[in-house]
């Protein structure tokens, strides 16, 4: 029964928004809120009312979603049934699981269906220049939960020098690399990074780094993993010889495919160069999206400006270089640099303003507004006005003290120390008291001054 509820547990994980909902309404749960609210409460569901209906209901729910996969280890297939790979779909000379004849311990059977075809998501500081090992799926071998599969690749004389010869992308760091991709096997679409649970990756007998969690302060919040390419460079035999790759992982339910792909790995100061060059637009054009606001004759509600932040939303500081989305509806910018390096070290690609997804594709600077920023240094919000011009936003403090500035009289001040140092009080003697410059007065004000 435990390993059932460890196992049901795992498939939950793998819903949809609506196969949550779906669950929880049949449950008679509420299915409102976030998809990370409904992952919790069905799991808490499926701890505390574990029944086989429920069971029953989770496994509907799971081979609906994944018409391909049977009984509660989707991911394995019947022994003798191999997956076919076709030797074109490699571009380096030998790139396969487990040799030419063998997949993952079984043999290859000419009769069998082609594996369908993985596409793999383009990343922005990933370039591929060669695909080592197309996607190919992990097999199960038997009903344990850890599985080892292998892979092996070689490479060419002329890919070593390309590792060998490039630039360093961190200390000790190639910026050529080659990488292991893992995602879902799902010919729909294009694939994500994704890594199966309990996945170590060993390449030529030596255990290689897998990105570990992100902590999350939100109480409640299960920490992340940034599921993107693994370099296996470091480990590899950087000749023509065959390097072996074994990849172990979690086997419960969900397919798997892995890749290997040569790329060039760029920085966020790099993408950011490539973003000032081929994607600004003119402040010209960027008046012409701001007609917008411009009164509309079918709207009841007539337009007069539209106010702009000048602060960025990721690090609340003054905006540097404006950029915003191309498919996002406002107006608000935020700061590219601080985007791209976050981004860097943490890939989400969502605008910080309406949550929306951001491609680097679609990131434009606004040409208008790097203007403004230039024009007012001690201005934090402005507005867009509906004569395409614009005018700086002063805040309330800040009218308040220019109008205590204007109506505050100003007097001269007197320096006292230097009148008395260089015209002195004289005694009735015709003396008085200069010691090393500093007058010493001998004398007291009257009582009641």
């Amino acid at each position: 029964m435990a390993a059932e509820l460890v196992e049901a547990m795992n498939m939950v994980k793998s819903f949809r928004v609506s196969d949550l909902q779906t669950l929880l309404a049949s449950m008679g749960r509420s299915k409102s809120g976030l998809k990370q609210d409904l992952v919790g409460r069905a799991l808490r569901l499926v701890q505390t009312e574990y029944s086989p209906e429920l069971l029953k209901s989770v496994r509907q729910l799971y081979e609906t979603r994944f018409p391909k996969a049977s009984g509660w280890l989707a991911a394995r297939r019947p022994e003798g049934v191999p997956v076919s790979y076709s030797p074109h779909h490699n571009t380096s000379p030998r790139g396969a699981v487990q040799g030419a004849d063998y997949l993952n311990g079984v043999p290859k059977a000419p009769q069998a269906a082609p594996a369908p075809e993985v596409k793999l998501v383009s990343l922005p500081f990933y370039q591929t220049l060669e695909i080592l090992l197309q996607p190919t799926e992990l097999i199960a071998q038997n009903n344990e939960k850890l599985q080892d599969s292998q892979c092996v690749f070689d490479l060419t004389q002329s890919q070593v020098e390309q590792i060998r010869n490039s630039n360093e992308h961190r200390p000790g760091i190639k910026s050529v690399q080659v990488v292991l991709r893992i995602c879902y096997t799902d010919s729909v679409g294009v694939q994500e990074d994704q890594y199966p649970p309990n996945i170590a990756v060993k390449v030529n007998q030596s255990y290689c780094h897998v990105p570990g969690y992100y902590p999350s302060n939100k109480p409640g919040v299960e920490p992340r993993r940034p599921c993107r390419p693994i370099n296996i460079t470091p480990w590899l035999h950087l000749s023509t010889a065959t390097n072996r790759v074994t990849v172990t992982w979690g086997n419960f339910g969900k397919r798997y495919s892995v890749a290997v792909h040569l790329v060039r790995v760029f920085t966020s100061a790099e993408l950011f160069n490539q973003l000032q060059h081929c994607s600004v637009e003119s402040a010209d054009r960027c008046r012409e999206l701001k007609d917008k606001l411009r009164f509309d004759p079918e709207s009841e509600i007539a337009t007069t400006g539209l106010r702009v932040s000048l602060i960025c939303p990721l690090v609340k500081m003054r905006i540097g270089v404006p950029c915003r989305v191309l498919t996002c509806a406002h107006l608000q910018c935020f700061d590219a640099v601080f985007f791209l390096q976050m981004n860097e070290k943490k890939p989400t690609w969502t605008c910080p303003v309406c949550d929306k997804p951001a491609p680097f594709e679609l990131l434009t600077i606004d040409g208008l507004l790097s203007e403004i920023l230039k024009e007012t240094e001690d201005v934090e919000e402005i507005e867009y006005l509906t004569d395409g011009s614009w005018r700086p936003i002063r805040d309330d403090k800040e009218k308040d003290r220019e109008r205590e500035r204007s109506h505050t009289p100003e007097y001269p001040l007197v320096d006292i120390s230097n009148n008395l140092c260089s015209n002195p009080p004289v005694r009735p003697d015709g003396s008085h008291s200069l010691v090393k410059g500093t007058w010493k007065p001998t004398w007291s004000l009257p009582k009641g001054t």
